[in-house]
This record gives structure tokens, sequence and C-alpha cells, in this order.
């Protein structure tokens, strides 16, 4: 949520960048707290810790003070620093005389710099530099024979994080094969190690800054930077800045890594050779001091703008609960002709409606989020299949009614020998009943008010296809959004058709998942689909005539009757949910007609929503698009 003033840490953040006067572009100060309010959701893991968001305007935050950083623009000169020529030929004399005690081996000279291979102008005082030039040391680490226990740890991938080193997945070398270690090969304080394969892993970086003498080493994953005579946490930001963490991808201009996407490798040529721009040292000292002070308040930033979005949920989630505690929706209207007819009733009423009043009167701070639309999406279901929703008409005719002509149905198509005879169902007893019903409503079991039966697994040896067949096999992946999506489709052949030709689904079926991790996901049939075959991981469920199929799908779907679901799989292993077990879901059934209202009424209300979440996408969007601006115009000045 956006403010029109900055937060405490926004505030800090835009003093801390103006301290020197080098952040001059007001777009980038005075919206601080639009742009870096900018979020989406995360697709994997990463900084941070809210697990379905990505704070992207923090990030652009984070990377645009790295680039400043390295690029001379957050922290001024001063014209009384040695300049970095100087220190680079100092550098050049220190590895001479190390080559010459035979210290370290003498490293193959590199191309030199021109003014194409910059890839950007630096301040004066700076140069450039190859990394190899102020290194002693850049190597992978090497493949370990691991132990149980031993007196040296391993440092892998795992261990590398942006946040920081984590020793916890750190595996034993075998002491017997430490002789094969040389000196250089044990980690010593200030390295850098840099992760050097895989998509994802290959490219964190992070700076050990104390280490017990000949306790560590690195695998053969990650490469060891030891610098001399330069602050390496300087070279350290330099390598985390977008500048160099962009070339970390296959096909990008001047990248770093060789491979494919799916496998990338920085090899250690590569790294020996990039370019470096060198400050002063004493710039250096400044300029990791000042990220390292904008950096806590990013970290002050993000953890303030988590807070709020986790209140923001609580607040949501506690608002919307008090619409499902309430009595009924008929306050909305009126009861009894106008009438209410008891102090309980009245009670109810003023509490629904007071609840409904702080929600609405706030409703465009509420709902910003694309959890607390997911919230209200399911608090209208709720409130849909407990009577609340739309309010009752006592002219309609009740629920026991039709749940008498469904029992004369299912007697006849026994009968006929259409349908098999089942196992009669318990009666849900009043303690089993999770909330009261309206009149005219009666709580009754799936299995009794429709026909569920299974998929069928295809027979042995046979496989689907992508050629186009007349005959579908309708896949769990295939359920999607309440429907079945087209866009990866198998099939399967004639001859298959024929053996599992009995177990189809057609457009009066509702379907459900019933194995793995998506169970109880469930939809509608589009008329596409009708008489094409379904898996054997999940149910066709069938209403009986009298059962608004939409309106029992939307009951299904609420988190009332998926709580259910789960509490009937298997909790070890793999979780599969037996039919029988489905047949006694506990379905509260309203009369026909307030069935048709209410999914008019949740069609209507879910559009809305629809609405709002398109709006909140293209503000999210609008967002996005300004961080990146920001960004790329505070760098280009």
């Amino acid at each position: 949520m956006a403010s029109n003033r900055h937060s405490r840490a926004g505030g800090n953040l835009v003093s801390a960048l103006n301290t020197d006067n080098l952040i001059t572009d007001n777009l980038i100060t005075d919206n601080i707290d639009v742009w870096t309010s900018a979020i989406k959701k995360r697709n994997s893991q990463g900084r941070g810790s809210n697990s379905k968001v990505e704070l992207v305007g923090i990030k652009k935050l984070r990377e645009l003070i790295l680039e400043l950083a390295v690029r001379g623009k957050l922290v001024p000169q001063d014209s009384n620093d040695e300049p970095a020529r100087v220190l680079l030929e100092k550098i050049a004399a220190e590895k001479a005389q190390l080559v010459a005690d035979k210290k370290i081996k003498k490293q193959k000279p590199l191309p030199e710099i021109t003014d194409e291979d910059q890839p950007f102008e630096l301040p004066k005082g700076w140069s450039w530099c190859h990394l190899q030039d102020i290194s002693i040391y850049i190597q992978r680490g090497k493949g370990p024979k691991y132990d149980e226990s031993g007196k040296v740890k391993v440092i892998s991938q795992k261990c590398i994080q942006w946040s920081g080193f984590d020793l916890e997945p750190a595996r034993f070398v075998n002491n017997e094969s430490l002789s094969k270690y040389q000196e250089e090969r044990f980690l010593q304080p200030m390295d850098l190690l840099w992760n050097s394969t895989g998509t994802g892993t290959a490219g964190r970086i992070n700076l050990l800054e104390y280490v017990e003498n000949k306790t560590l080493v690195a695998d053969s994953h990650v490469t060891v930077i030891r610098t001399i005579l330069i602050n390496a946490a300087f070279i350290k930001n330099y390598i985390s800045a977008p500048g160099i963490q962009y070339r970390i991808e296959p096909g990008r201009e001047n990248s770093l890594v060789s491979g494919t996407t799916n496998q990338v490798e920085l090899n250690t040529s590569a790294v020996t050779s990039i370019e470096v721009p060198i400050p002063p040292l004493t710039e250096q000292h400044r300029i990791v001091a000042k990220v390292d002070e904008l950096m806590a308040l990013c970290d002050q930033l993000e953890q303030q703008t988590e807070q709020n979005l986790t209140s923001h949920q609580t607040l949501v989630e506690e608002l919307l609960k008090t619409l499902t505690q309430s009595v009924n929706a008929d306050d909305l209207t009126a009861m009894d002709g106008g009438n209410i007819s008891s102090n309980e009733d009245r009670a109810g009423a003023n509490s629904f409606q007071q609840s409904w009043l702080r929600i609405a009167d706030h409703f465009d701070l509420l709902f910003t989020t694309e959890d607390s639309i997911e919230q209200l999406k399911q608090t209208i279901l709720q409130l849909a299949v407990m009577g609340k929703l739309v309010p009752q008409n006592p002219s309609d005719e009740p629920a026991s009614k039709l749940l008498e002509k469904i029992a004369g149905e299912k007697a006849q198509l026994i009968k006929d020998k259409k349908i098999k005879k089942q196992k009669p169902l318990p009666a849900i007893t009043d303690e089993e009943k999770p909330f009261e019903l309206p009149s005219g409503w009666e709580w009754c079991n799936l299995g009794f008010i429709t026909v569920i039966r299974g998929g069928k697994r295809l027979p042995k040896g046979q496989q689907l296809t992508t050629n186009k067949t007349p005959y579908i096999y309708i896949r769990v992946t295939d359920m999607r959004d309440g429907s079945i999506r087209e866009d990866d489709l198998h099939y399967v052949s004639g001859d298959v058709q024929s053996k599992i030709s009995n177990y189809i689904i057609t457009k009066d079926d509702i379907y459900m998942t019933i194995v793995g991790a998506t169970i109880g996901k469930c939809g509608l049939v589009p008329l596409r689909f009708d008489g094409m075959n379904l898996t054997e991981n999940a149910a066709r469920i069938t209403p009986f005539y009298g059962i608004d199929r939409t309106y029992l799908f939307k009951c299904l779907d609420s988190k009332f009757a998926q709580e259910q679901f789960f509490d009937k799989t298997k909790q070890v292993g793999v979780q599969k949910m037996a039919l029988n077990r489905l047949s006694s879901t506990k379905i509260p059934l309203p009369p026909l007609a307030e069935q048709h209202r209410i999914v008019a009424k949740v069609d209507e209300l879910m559009a809305l929503c629809d609405q709002l979440k398109t709006r909140l996408a293209d503000a999210q969007t609008t967002q996005l698009h300004l961080a990146d601006a920001v960004v790329e115009n505070a760098l280009s000045e």
C-alpha cells in the first residue's frame, strides 16, 4: 500500500542517499515509497522471508545502490586520495615479489582493456583492470572425499547465500585425503567465494570475513578469489551488482557463463578476465561503508514492508471472518416483511450489517493484494453455502421436498438397473453440523444427491499420444481454474478407447481430483469435453435432477468443503481419497430456486473480484515499470 508520506525506513533511506548530494533526481527520492513498494508473486524462494510475494521495488533499490556504488556515484570523490593507478602499480610490484619468492605462481598476462571493453565511464582517479590483476589466487575448489566427521569442512554452493554463509549443509573432508590439498586451497579470511555451477545458483557470491586456520575448503562448484591490497568487500559489491549478475546467463551480451539455461558454468578463465573498476583505496572504504549503511536501511524497509503485508493479511482475514460468524443476510433486505421477530435475530442482523459496513467503508484499503482478493472470493463462497449471501424466500419449495424427489428418482433408477444400490450413509447428527442452516435448507451427504464414479487407468502397456484423435483422455494436469484447459491435451487411439469407453465424463458432471497434492480440485465440464475419457486420478460427480450443478460446484470449491476433503486423505505416502469417503461429504442444500439465486449472485460478485484483480495487476505493473524507469534513469545520468 503506497503512502503519501515516507515511512520511517524510507525517509532514512532518502536522507542517506541525499547526504552527499549525489542523488539529485527527484524521481528517485520523492517517490521512493511508491516505486520501492512494487511487488509481484514469487516464483521461487529468494532474499526475504515473505513466501508469497517478491518485494521487487526493494530488490531494485538494492541493485541501484550497488550499481551507483561501483560507478562512483554513491559517495563523492576526494582529489587528495591517492589515484587507483598508483594502487595498481603497488599491487603489481607486490605480486612480482611473491612470484620471485615462489609464494604464488606467475599469471598469464591478459590483453589490455580497450575503451570498447569498458562497460561505463569512470570518475577521475579510478582505473580499469582485470580481476586477475588484483588477485593472487583465482581457482575452483576441489572435489572432496566426504566423511561423517573430520577436521575440515567443505563449503558447497548451498553454503553460499545472498544473505550470508550457512555452514549447516557443510560436510567434512575425509582426514586421510587432506594431504592432497595444497596450502592455498585452505580458505583464508577475506576470500571471496563465488558459486560457479547451475542455473539459479551460479552467481551468488559472499565474503568470508573470518575463518580459523585450515578449517575450510571449497568444493569444485565454487570459485575462490583471493585479492591483494584491495578492499575485498568492494569487489564483492561489484560482482553482486546487476552489471555482472546480468551476464550470468547464456545468450547475454558478454556472457560470463557457458552451457545451457538448464546448466550453466562460470569458468575460471571468464572470472580472471572480468573488467573491474578500481577506485582509490580510501574511496573503496567509503563506498563499502555507505553500501553497508544503505543495505541495513533496505533491510529495515524490507522487514517493515513484510510486517505491513502480514498485518494487512491478518486484518482482512479477521474482518472477513466476522461476516461468516454472523447469523444471516436477511438484514440486508428485511426480516418477516420488515419486522425483526426477536432480539436474537436483531442482534444477528446488526452483527452482520456492522461487519459488512466496516469492510465496505475501507474496501479500497483492504483489498489491495492478490491474496486479499482471493480471501474475499473464498468468503463469498462461504457466505453462499451458509445461506448468508442472498435472502431466503418462504415461497420456495423447501430442500426437504427436493430430497424426497431425489430419493424417489434413485429408487426408480435402481429398479431400472441404471445405477447400483448404495450402502446407506449414516445420518448427519447435530454434532456434525458445523453451522446452523436457514429455514428451508437441509444437510445431506454428497453421495445422496449425486452419483459418484471413478475414471479409468490406461490399459497396461498403452501410452497417451499428442496426435489428435477423436478420443481425449482428460488428466489431472488438464483440470485448472474450475474448467478443463485445452493447451496440452492428450489422446488415446481407437483400440484403447474401446477398452475404456465406459469411463467417460459428460457435460452434466463435475470433476474432482482424488489423488496427490491437488485432492479436491474440482470444476465444471465444458460441452466440448462431453463424452471424453477420464483419468483414474479423478472422480466424476453427477447431480440428480433438482440440484443446480453450478451451485454444487461452488459448494465443493468452498473452504468448508475443501477442509472435509483434506480430512479424508491419508497422512502418509501418496494421498488418495476413496469414493465412498467422498460420498460422505456434508453438503448444505438450499431450495432449488435459492440455488439459482446464489449462483447468479456468486457469479456477479466473482466478476467484480476479477475486475478488482485486473486493476490491481495493472497498478502493480505500473509500479514495476516505474521501478525499472527509476533505476535506468539514475544510471544514465
